[in-house]
């Protein structure tokens, strides 16, 4: 799913980006600046988007440091 914004493509929409929370603490996400992954702002983990779909499931998650 590639939506275009101000003339970049953003790997999510901005509407499912605003109902995705970590699965984990129910805290928001934000997409990585490289737009591979969406990163919750709390726990920090970085869930990562294959194929343009988030896999929101804590075992997939790299917590950043």
């Amino acid at each position: 799913m590639r939506v275009i914004n101000w003339g970049t493509e953003m790997a999510i929409s901005k509407d499912l980006l605003d109902i995705l929370v970590c699965p984990l603490d129910k805290a928001p996400v934000e997409l990585t600046q490289d737009e591979a992954g969406l990163k919750c702002v709390q726990c920090k983990r970085i869930y990562p988007i294959r194929d343009d779909i988030p896999v929101m499931l804590v075992d997939e998650a790299k917590i950043e440091e």
